[in-house]
């Protein structure tokens, strides 16, 4: 027999919007940023009946109340301002208005106010011992904060550090990924090894290798960053070599092989012999988790803002939703990059778990297609859990694209990833177009990855004046601060990329050239209503890249770009 309902309501909430998975993860929001909220809401019969939306920041016994008004169709619209860092609790509430009976509530929803630089950034990617002048040996902390200086006026706000742990020396790698480093005649290793291979007799994930210097030199390196404005991202890599103190201290926490050893990492078919993986399912895990979470704590508490986590596709989902709830409800200021280049599936449910951005298939995309489709996917629904940061390489990602290539060519991938995302980043060397690649992997020959190496920053070949060019164009332009505001518009010329930003009266256009080597050009057609502009409108654009400025009317405007003078315009774009 059907039981009767417990209460009576008369009104029905539903389709309630900002949401993830129907209210299952936290929707993602800045300070500042309004929240606008919408939900169809209906009754039987003809009284009329009004709604409002109830919201609080976590923790807060009342809630504040922001009216909603009928749009159309049973849609209903509201906004609140969220101001603080941390979670907030929102639900929709409607009732009758007369009579007065009870009003009914929806269920909460969660959202999760994370800081700005969640969303906007330019991140100078340093590998600390190849910043010095000795290519035997390794630089030092004061050698990196030599660099400061040079970043600083490069345009960037962010530098991140691959791991700075002692490495380990049993099966220590050596140039080129070999499979065992170089040693002296007492086998004492001469190369530096992968730095993600962390701890040796000197310590593990909150020791310092000795090379570059001691904790004070660190501490001291990252207050100047601090002084230079410069924010500090750090890089966790949750695996331990087999001279890692966890080995001798916590065996429980790693696989085993059938005869009781420790089993090394694998990815079929590769197998990583200078590195251990963790058991998350151990019989002791509770303590593993724990110290994983104190160790992002304790390098916090060192001046870290923002933790690039190594892999983070191949833990398990139950670790990572308490891993990040953990750190957020305890540091809301930090920020959590998942490197994951997984399966897409994969990659948004890191998102869904808390990781405040991600890292993209940016490098891989070469067409003007691909990187449409791919971009309106990152923009549409994907926006309320995702930010994704696009690197035009790193340290495991050098594209055949750009392999022998000269400026040209790392302008144009720079150019676009610094224009199609409010999130970018730069491996150290880009700007000098190091192109020579490995002939067995995808990454740079000799790679810093497993030998000391040594940079010339003042080579003759660089873009860094065009780096600065485009890292600047986002500091002074709210609209490319933005994440989910990218807009695409057509051209006739399927090499010609037009797309835009817009915040307020802030208009960003950009057209790019997505042919590396040869003069494009075309008529493109700007949807004017996206750009804020009536559609036969004369408006003003100055190229933030050369500085040349033009008068345009309407929508249609040809345009020509060579690529060995600029990848592509960079307008902004005024009314007249």
């Amino acid at each position: 027999m059907a039981e009767f309902p417990q209460k009576l309501d008369n009104l029905v909430i539903e389709n309630i919007q900002p949401s993830v998975d129907a209210g299952r993860f936290a929707v993602k929001r800045e300070p500042g940023d309004t929240v606008k909220v919408t939900a169809d809401i209906f009754r039987h019969s003809h009284e009329k009946y009004d709604a409002a939306i109830l919201y609080r920041r976590r923790g807060e016994k009342r809630w504040e109340k922001a009216p909603m008004k009928f749009v159309e169709n049973d849609s209903w619209a509201g906004e609140f301002i969220v101001k603080s860092l941390g979670y907030y609790d929102y639900k929709v509430i409607a009732w009758t208005i007369s009579p007065k009976d009870e009003p009914t509530e929806s269920l909460p929803f969660e959202l999760r106010v994370d800081p700005v630089y969640s969303r906007t950034g330019t991140w100078y990617e340093m590998w600390p011992k190849s910043q010095g002048s000795d290519a035997t040996k390794s630089a030092t902390f004061k050698d990196c904060e030599n660099r400061l200086d040079y970043i600083r006026d490069l345009g960037f706000d962010t530098v991140y550090l691959v791991p700075i742990h002692p490495i380990g020396i049993t099966n220590r790698k050596g140039a080129n990924n070999a499979i065992h480093a170089k040693t002296d005649k007492k086998g004492n290793p001469m190369e530096p090894g992968c730095p993600y291979a962390v701890g040796n007799k000197f310590g593990g994930h909150y020791a310092v290798d000795p090379e570059l210097g001691t904790m004070k030199d660190f501490e001291h390196f990252a207050k100047m960053a601090r002084s230079k404005g410069l924010r500090l991202a750090f890089d966790i890599a949750l695996n331990c070599s087999p001279d890692h103190p966890y080995a001798k201290e916590h065996p429980e926490w790693f696989y085993h092989e059938p005869d009781g050893s420790i089993k090394f990492a694998e990815n079929p078919p590769k197998k990583y012999e200078d590195i251990y993986p963790f058991d998350y399912y151990n019989k002791n895990y509770k303590a593993l988790w724990k110290e994983i979470r104190d160790i992002i704590l304790f390098w916090a508490d060192k001046g870290i803002e923002i933790f690039r986590i190594d892999n983070p596709h191949t833990k398990p989902f139950p670790f990572w939703e308490w891993l990040v709830r953990e750190i957020k409800e305890k540091r809301p200021e930090l920020v959590l990059l998942a490197e994951a280049f997984t399966r897409p599936k994969m990659m948004h449910r890191l998102a869904k778990e808390g990781f405040d951005m991600s890292y993209t298939y940016f490098a891989w995309r070469t067409e003007k297609w691909e990187f449409e489709e791919y971009f309106k996917g990152l923009v549409g629904p994907a926006k309320e859990y995702m930010r994704g940061i696009l690197f035009p390489t790193t340290p495991d990602i050098f594209p055949k694209y750009l392999a022998n290539q000269g400026p040209s060519a790392f302008k144009q991938r720079y150019f676009l990833a610094g224009t199609l995302s409010s999130l970018t980043g730069m491996y150290n060397g880009y700007e000098l177009c190091e192109n020579d690649p490995s002939p067995v992997k995808e990454e740079l020959k000799d790679s810093e990855k497993y030998q000391y190496k040594v940079h010339d920053w003042n080579s003759p070949v660089n873009i860094k004046d065009f780096v600065y060019r485009v890292n600047s164009a986002k500091l002074d332009h709210p609209a490319l601060q933005e994440y989910g505001n990218l807009e695409f518009h057509y051209a006739d010329n399927s090499n010609l990329m037009v797309y835009s930003k817009k915040k307020g009266e802030d208009r960003i256009l950009c057209v790019a050239n997505m042919d590396m080597h040869n003069v494009q050009e075309g008529t493109i057609a700007i949807d004017m209503a996206k750009l804020g502009l009536d559609e036969d409108a004369f408006f003003f654009v100055k190229d933030l890249i050369t500085d040349e400025s033009y008068v345009w009317r309407g929508s249609r405007n040809f345009v020509r770009l060579d690529p060995d003078k600029q990848p592509g315009h960079l307008l902004v774009v005024k009314k007249l």
